[in-house]
């Protein structure tokens, strides 16, 4: 391990924390909330920005984002992206704890198959060697993000729009996580293009110009943003411990498949962990898939207008 994996690995882990402890902070305020409509974007905002819990949570997230963005200036995406992902088990974790939410039938053994991809991509990363890379080709970048943003936006309202007819429910959370997964990972391909200025320029001035004029920070700011209402309106809707963890997964993985082809930082040499890599990436494939299969139709959780209710919450009373 370098010397920079010293700082580099416990600066991502605690990157990956305040993210996803951000997260569920937001999922506890958004059960206390009006339905969100996508569809009234300004409401949409106004209730999210007026709500102290929400915001709480959602500064938490924005800091873990900031760590990310440094850690991926001197560690490369090989390394950080699977010690990101260990943040699904903690996830899960606060998703029992502090929501009371339970996995049922199938998925539980999909969201533990998660958790083994994140295991399999970590050792495939464990011991490498491989030199960071900043810099990528504008029109390769253009045009991988640009498709991947706009199926991760059909995707994402496909799904929303699919949870008010009867039968739309199965799919919604699956449907969401992989929308909003690929839209976060364009987001995180936009950091790394961003991390490239941190390491060029010196000046505090020389920064603020280039950050400013690359179009980096604009595809940022758009994916992130449109990912955020899509997510925000499937957090409050579906169960956390299968959004979240299928957002952050699809998000990884493409990340790992686009950043290292991107950024030319290669594959393990080792066939171990080329094999290691290739498992993990094809693990979580087949879990999306089952998953959307597996999952049984939520129970939408706020009523327009009222208190937000879980699906897990009704289900229990049912019983």
């Amino acid at each position: 391990m370098s010397a920079a994996s010293y700082t580099g690995i416990p600066l991502a882990l605690l990157a990956t924390t305040a993210y996803n402890v951000g997260l569920i902070l937001e999922k506890r305020a958004l059960g206390q909330m009006p339905a969100l409509d996508i569809r009234r974007v300004p409401h949409v905002i106004v209730s999210l920005t007026t709500s102290r819990a929400w915001l709480a949570g959602f500064a938490l997230m924005l800091a873990g984002l900031a760590c990310q963005t440094v850690v991926l200036t001197f560690e490369p995406v090989s390394v950080v992206q699977p010690v990101l992902a260990s943040g699904v088990a903690l996830v899960l974790v606060l998703s029992r704890l502090v929501l009371r939410e339970r996995l049922r039938g199938g998925e539980t053994w999909c969201v533990a198959a998660i958790a083994v991809s994140v295991v399999l991509l970590a050792l495939s990363a464990a011991g490498t060697g491989t030199e960071v890379s900043h810099h990528a080709g504008a029109g390769w970048m253009a045009a991988v993000m640009i498709p991947s943003a706009v199926v991760g936006v059909l995707v994402a309202a496909i799904s929303l729009r699919a949870r008010t007819r009867k039968h739309g429910g199965p799919l919604t959370a699956v449907g969401c996580g992989v929308g909003t997964g690929l839209l976060y990972g364009v987001a995180a391909l936009a950091i790394k293009g961003l991390s490239g200025i941190l390491v060029r320029h010196q000046t505090v001035g020389d920064l603020a110009i280039s950050v400013v004029s690359s179009p980096y920070l604009y595809v940022l700011v758009g994916c992130s943003a449109v990912a955020m209402l899509f997510f925000q309106a499937a957090l409050q809707a579906c169960r956390a411990s299968i959004v979240i963890p299928v957002s952050g997964v699809t998000g990884i993985v493409y990340f790992i498949i686009a950043g290292t082809w991107l950024f030319h930082e290669h594959l393990p040499t080792s066939p171990g962990k080329l094999v290691l890599r290739l498992a993990g990436i094809a693990l979580a494939a087949v879990v999306l898939i089952t998953l959307s299969r597996q999952a049984p139709e939520e129970v939408p959780g706020p009523v327009a207008g009222g208190a937000g209710v879980t699906g897990d919450r009704l289900a229990g009373v049912r019983r």
